[in-house]
């Protein structure tokens, strides 16, 4: 199989145009062309993961993290990108990051699989982004139903917690003289899914002479944004939350502002560096804010509004190495799926 198909696919899952402006998210070295003999699932595409991609024949690496975040002038080996570069070149190993595009996916998303660590429920999108369009056209009364589960199948009716959705008035079109029944059909989409959606009605329609409005709403899409919120099964009195957190998300060390007397029911959660969002968990009434990277002066942020409890980056993300294998795994049986056994992250803990 070719390596197109498996970006294609990981692509539906976390639409590249999702990413943060920041990021490198997609192909970073490799022909898309190129035959997959194997794939070794990582957070971090360091030379010693292309050393192990090497050793077990795995021309794929598929990386939570960029190795390249920016341009590079020249590549010289002269450090750690540089020669995680050399090194998959010369050996043949593509390098295809999914970063913060999968971080923004509400499903089959980095902040569900800490959720579900954490048995969260009724969970939701901490901070929503804006990305929704509608789509507006005419078709005869014969065709609408055809029209519209031809829509729905590409994508289209699913914004939000309800289900498919979408909305019909019935009209009259008057045309030399003569008038003809009509429905006028509105139904709501994410801007990523737009191509998709037209390519459908175009098929669906048996008019020559379609019709079609695309209108961008104002509204936030539930399905994709910022870190997660939800509730907690079983209420903890905090210092017991601290042990449950310790080990769900396996810890040696949770870095956290002070406790309070209540008990910890509602939680948010982001992976990675999430210092950012701490005023929308607080806006949301979270008990707890789980992520990485606070400096030391954003800690009083929490104004004693909420517990900061920063658990490490890599800690925050180490699961994203089985949510990718479920993804890849589960959908392509014509080659081998292997997850690292380098522990990449950075950082060494003294007790």
């Amino acid at each position: 199989m070719q390596l197109k198909k498996l970006i294609s696919y990981l692509e539906t899952i976390a639409p590249p145009q999702y990413q943060e402006s920041y990021d490198n998210s997609g192909l970073i070295v490799g022909d898309p062309n190129s035959k997959i003999k194997g794939v070794l699932i990582c957070l971090d595409s360091i030379e010693r993961v292309i050393d192990e991609a090497i050793k077990t024949k795995c021309n794929v690496v598929v990386a939570h993290h960029p190795i390249i975040f920016s341009g590079l002038k020249r590549i010289t080996g002269k450090n750690y990108i540089e020669r995680t570069i050399i090194k998959a070149i010369k050996n043949d190993i593509a390098i295809y990051a999914i970063h913060t595009n999968l971080d923004n996916m509400l499903y089959n998303g980095v902040n569900q699989m800490i959720g579900k660590k954490l048995e969260l429920m009724d969970t939701r999108i901490l901070a929503p982004k804006k990305g929704l369009k509608k789509l507006i056209t005419t078709t005869p009364v014969s065709h609408s139903e055809l029209i519209r589960k031809a829509l729905f199948e590409a994508g289209a009716g699913e914004i939000g917690f309800n289900g498919l959705l979408s909305y019909a008035s019935i009209g009259y079109s008057t045309q030399n003289g003569a008038s003809d029944g009509e429905v006028k059909l509105e139904i709501a989409f994410a801007a990523d899914k737009e191509r998709q959606v037209i390519n459908a009605l175009r098929e669906a329609h048996p008019s020559e002479g379609l019709v079609h409005e695309i209108v961008n709403l104002e509204n936030q899409n539930e399905m994709v944004g910022s870190g997660l919120i939800g509730t907690m099964r079983t209420e903890y009195f905090p210092n017991d939350f601290l042990l449950f957190l310790k080990d769900k998300m396996k810890l040696n060390v949770i870095r956290h502002t002070k406790l309070p007397s209540k008990r910890i029911t509602t939680v948010a959660v982001c992976g990675g560096s999430g210092s950012f969002l701490l005023k929308n968990a607080i806006a949301q009434k979270a008990d707890v804010f789980i992520t990485a990277d606070f400096k030391y002066h954003e800690f009083f942020d929490a104004n004693d509004e909420i517990v900061i409890a920063d658990i490490g980056h890599f800690e925050s993300e180490r699961f994203t190495i089985d949510l990718l294998y479920n993804i890849i795994s589960k959908k392509f049986r014509n080659f081998a799926v292997r997850k690292t056994g380098i522990i990449t992250n950075p950082i060494t803990y003294t007790f």
